[in-house]
């Protein structure tokens, strides 16, 4: 398996502490079956703004380290990239970087807001011939309730990068709900852990990679594990599955807003009052 999404880089973003910390995190990594890490630290502007050089040290110095301790595993260098009308520039000027050097590119958007220039960005990117990846689609509160969203970026060419951990409630029972969805109409193309701490996302691989069999199947499973993270390091096609229209039922519409739903009457009531 390839990770293709960690922040294992010691004291780059808010991922890894510590280059000890960094260690024990590929050791989890190892112990649970992956062979390979992208390591996608945070690049936003003001914030997270370590830029290529300065991580390829770190990238370099980390894999020299493991193979004279004969630990197997493959580091490769990306980011998550914070989504910017610059982020064109930010990889010419090697400030932030695709996945391996390849099209594939790795963004995030905010949490709870959609960006009002995320086509506009989308297409920028497609014009320098480059592949948008899109971080965890399922945790942006804008998508848990209008998730046609997702399925408007896929016909658009963007791929979709789901978390481990979303499928055993790590980020809450909306996102639960929610990527079980994508995954159910052949939305998610790509699996990430996103790991920024040790002993959290590594040691429940093998109960998240259960149940995903379960849900999908042992074929597909690879294919977004492995497969998939593999064509994107050598810079190839991903053929995707034509995905489905999600349509809610109106019970999962209200999971999804019912905290809006009763913030408001708090309003209401705080109001009167």
């Amino acid at each position: 398996m390839i990770d293709i999404h960690s922040h294992i880089l010691p004291n780059i973003d808010d991922g890894s502490r510590s280059i000890e910390e960094t260690f024990n995190l590929i050791k989890e990594a190892k112990n649970v079956g992956f062979d390979a890490i992208i390591s996608t630290s945070h690049y936003m502007e003001g914030y997270y703004e370590t830029n290529v050089p300065e991580r390829e040290v770190w990238i370099n110095a980390i894999y020299e380290n493991l193979q004279a301790k004969n630990i197997d595993i493959k580091l490769y260098l990306g980011n998550e990239i914070y989504m910017s009308e610059n982020i064109i520039t930010l990889l010419e000027e090697r400030k932030a970087s695709t996945i391996n050097d390849t099209s594939y590119v790795l963004f995030e958007l905010p949490l709870n807001a959609e960006p009002l220039n995320l086509y506009d960005t989308i297409y920028s990117m497609q014009q320098y011939k480059l592949v948008p990846i899109l971080a965890h689609p399922e945790r942006y509160s804008f998508v848990q309730k209008e998730p046609e969203l997702i399925y408007d970026l896929i016909q658009k060419g963007v791929l979709m990068q789901a978390n481990y951990g979303s499928i055993i409630g790590q980020y809450g029972k909306k996102a639960q709900m929610i990527v079980k969805k994508f995954y159910e109409n052949k939305m998610i193309h790509l699996l990430g852990t996103d790991v920024h701490r040790q002993n959290t996302i590594y040691p429940k691989i093998p109960q998240i990679l259960s149940e995903l069999n379960s849900l999908i199947g042992e074929e597909k499973l690879e294919e977004l594990t492995t497969k998939n993270p593999m064509l994107v390091l050598q810079n190839k096609r991903i053929d995707i599955e034509e995905p489905h229209k999600i349509e809610l039922s109106i019970k999962e519409r209200f999971e999804i807003t019912k905290d809006d739903i009763l913030e408001k009457l708090k309003e209401i009531f705080r109001k009167k009052d």
